[in-house]
This record gives C-alpha cells, structure tokens and sequence, in this order.
C-alpha cells in the first residue's frame, strides 16, 4: 500500500478520496505479494521513462487509464524522469538548447502527485534550455512539493547528490546523472577559491571510430585549418572533432564512460548505499551503438550500468532516445535501458524563443503551432511519424524484504500514435494490438541482454537466468 504521503496528496487534490477509502479497508483483496495475514513481504517500484507534460493528467479519460494510475500510487516507490522547466516564459532562452526550449505550466506538480509519482530525475539535456535561471525556477517550484528529486545542483557536488525518499518499507536514494547534454550545462567543481558553476550531473564518455588507413591519412591532412579542434593522443589516435580515430580493418564505433565521472558517481552510489536502504540510479542517454541501430544503448551506457550495480544500485533506470531499449539483469538487478516515453507533450510547449523559429526558416510573424508543423513536415517526418515514440512500458519491479530480485512485471502504454497533437502525448493501456507490437520490440531488443520477454492477458514478464 502506498504511504501516507500518496494518499495525502491524493486526499488534498479531492479526485482520490474515494479510491484512498477502499485502499484502507479491511474486506480490500489482498495483493499477489502479501500473506495470508496480510502482512506485505514485497517492496514494489514503478518505473517509467520521460514525462514532458504540459496539460493535466487528471481530465484524461480513456479505458483502463485509472487502473494504470492505481499501478504507479500503490507502488511502495514510483519514479519518471522528469524532463520539463517550470517557469513563466519570462527568462531569455539560452543560446543552446536541447532541442525543443522546455517550459510547463506550475500545476503539472499537483498533476505528477496526482499520478503517484514520489521520485524525479532532473538531470537531462533540457536543463539549460532558459539558462540557470530556469533550472533554479523549476527546482524552486519543487521544493514546494513532497517529490524527492536528484540530478542538478549549484555545483557538481550537489548536482551528484543523492536524494533521499522515506517510506515505509525503508530510506531510497535517487542519483540522477545524464550523459546527453549541450556543453554549458555540466556543473562545475567548487573550489575553495571559486565558487562551482550550476548545472546537470554529467557522465562524459569518449567515442572512437575504427577506420580504414585512407580515412585516417585523410583526417590527419586537416590538423593545419582545423588545429582548433583537433590533436594527437596516443600513438596511433587522431582527435578530430571531439572523437578518436583509429585504423582498423573493420569500420566500428566504440565509446568508454570518462573515468572521473564514473568514479564520482559510483562514490555517489556507495555513499547512497550506506545511508539508504535502497538506491535508484536514473541515466538519461541518447547515445546508441552506432547510428544505424538506435535500439542499442552504446557501449559505455552499458559499461555505466554495470559500475552502478557493481557500487550497490538496485536498478538503474534509463531513457533518453524516446524508445523502448532492451533490458538486462545484471547480477541479480535490472537494468532499463531506455523505458522511452511515459507523458509525451513536447509539441504542447506554449511558446519558444526566436531562436527555433530563424533554425527552421520560419518568420518572426510564426507562432508555436506553425513551428511545431514546420519541424515534422505536418506530422511525416521525426517524432509524429514513427509509432515507437508512442509506445512504452511500466515496469513494476518486485523485491522480496532480503533485497532478492522476484519479478519484473511489464505494463503496455500507448500515447495516441496517429492523432491530432491536441490528442496524443498522455499515456493509456495499450490496446491489444498495440501491446503486441510493444512486447515484440522489447523482446527482440532485450534478446542481446540474456533475457526474455513473454506476456499473457496484456501483461509482460522477463525472464533472466538467476
């Protein structure tokens, strides 16, 4: 059952008392990880991906849709990267952006509770979008919340802080780290002679290309005009453009988590681990394998995930790219490499800077839909046009009280693939024939990780070698 927190939250906002009553009774069925007393031997987690939200949760109505809200409130723990600002469109836009300049209404937090989410990441690469003054704005808005919340911070020490969330089945630490990311919005040290630069909690990474000997000869003819960028490394290793090359018979890419980040992280997760009962660690990536295989995370993700495991994280939670990812249990913990999209609103966004309108051409007379419209060619090309942005999961992850990993249960969601943008971005049970295509995608994605996914009566289960 959920803690009192949830149900106060829910009592507060006046659409939950009734379900907040039948939760307390005692003729309510016991759930599938109680005893027979009715005593809970189970911690339960939901996890879900990225949630841009720009409209209320609460006036969505669709079937099933409550029973799915009721999944993530009776979860001990429910998580969503949070990937959104909260202001007023009264800050400047900064000069680099994410991608789509993020600002949502102050009520979406009441909306979240509403959901029965307790945890947020904060570290993604929309952080920036109005400067540090719109990540101070939405980190102010909140404070003014009961959401643990973990990924940004004044300085890099306290953008690797955990946070910490107190339930009733113990003390959980959320670390939040990102490794996409435009270059002014890492935090910065503190130093005991300067003050830290505000910003996101990164985790950097190196890319290097294997090439043939003509490509690599060829690149090394540009170390003149383009010495700004680029040097020499090892013996061996061009540098060009923020990537090592090397020759090679087999063209590859290959990338390697920056050593300091993740020994500062994996100290944010020991230090996490002494002071929880539980860890969560949320990583939002795009990055993938190789440019022709987005459903694949890149090698240093996975090389990320397993440190975390390896300094005591119970899960890692990742997302990013706005697809499904495969999912891997990684000695005895599970691994999400992408839950996609929980809440999907980014072309709601009630306005953007001039900025967005001069890179697509468009007039200074042009609003936010004709932006919007422009940048997916009226809905065929990019986000609109490909279903996997609109399909994901809940994953309900089951821990016996020995911290024993028992079940991972996987719940579909469709988001209104197809529809008028008015329509489409909140999340509901996928229909039948969406699920299908939902559990296929994961199984085929997650077959590389050793793990299977099957699922029965719309609901899926992975199966790990334990």
């Amino acid at each position: 059952m959920k803690n009192i927190n949830r149900i106060a939250k829910a009592v507060l906002l006046g659409l939950l008392a009734a379900q907040a009553a039948d939760a307390a009774s005692p003729s309510r069925p016991a759930r599938g990880w109680e005893s027979a007393a009715g005593e809970e031997t189970k911690t339960v987690f939901a996890l879900t991906g990225d949630a841009i939200i720009n409209r209320r949760l609460s006036t969505f109505r669709a079937p099933g849709v409550e029973d799915m809200f009721e999944l993530i409130r009776e979860a001990d723990v429910a998580f969503t990267n949070f990937e959104t600002l909260i202001h007023d469109f009264n800050l400047p836009g900064a000069q680099q952006s994410g991608g789509t300049y993020m600002g949502s209404p102050r009520f979406i937090t009441d909306e979240l509770a509403w959901a029965g989410f307790d945890l947020l990441g904060l570290a993604n690469n929309h952080v920036n979008d109005y400067g540090v003054d719109g990540m101070r704005s939405t980190v102010a808005a909140l404070a003014k919340t009961n959401f643990v919340y973990a990924g940004v911070g004044e300085n890099l020490a306290l953008a690797r802080k955990p946070g910490y969330l107190d339930t009733p089945k113990g003390r959980v630490a959320l670390i939040s780290t990102s490794s996409s990311f435009p270059a002014p919005i890492v935090a910065g040290a503190q130093r005991k002679d300067m003050p830290g630069r505000p910003g996101l909690n990164p985790l950097r990474h190196t890319v290097t290309y294997t090439v043939p000997q003509g490509t690599y000869d060829t690149l090394s003819t540009l170390r003149g005009p383009m010495s700004s960028n680029m040097g020499e490394s090892a013996a061996g290793t061009l540098v060009f453009g923020g990537a090592e090359y090397v020759v090679g018979d087999e063209i590859k890419i290959s990338s390697r988590a920056n050593k300091t980040d993740l020994e500062e992280l994996q100290a944010s997760v020991r230090d996490a681990d002494q002071q929880a009962d539980w860890v969560v660690v949320s990583i939002h990536a795009h990055e993938s394998a190789n440019p022709k295989d987005r459903w694949m995370p890149a090698e240093f993700v996975v090389e990320f995930a397993h440190a975390m495991i390896d300094a005591g994280a119970d899960m890692v939670v990742g997302h990013g790219p706005h697809i499904l990812r495969g999912i891997e249990v990684y000695k005895g913990k599970p691994i999400f490499y992408s839950l996609a999209n929980f809440i999907f609103e980014n072309d709601l966004v009630e306005l953007q800077p001039a900025d967005n309108y001069e890179k697509t051409g468009l007039s200074h007379a042009s609003l936010p839909s004709d932006y919007f419209s422009k940048r997916s060619k009226n809905d065929t090309v990019g986000f609109p046009a490909d279903r996997k942005y609109w399909q994901s999961v809940i994953a309900e992850v089951v821990y016996d009280n020995d911290r024993t990993l028992q079940e991972v249960r996987l719940h579909p969601v469709s988001l209104g693939f197809g529809q008028p943008r008015s329509k489409r971005g909140q999340p509901y049970p996928a229909p039948a024939a969406d699920a299908e295509q939902i559990f296929k995608d994961l199984a085929e994605v997650s077959a590389p990780f050793g793990t299977t996914v099957s699922y029965k009566a719309g609901v899926g289960t992975l199966s790990w070698k334990k």
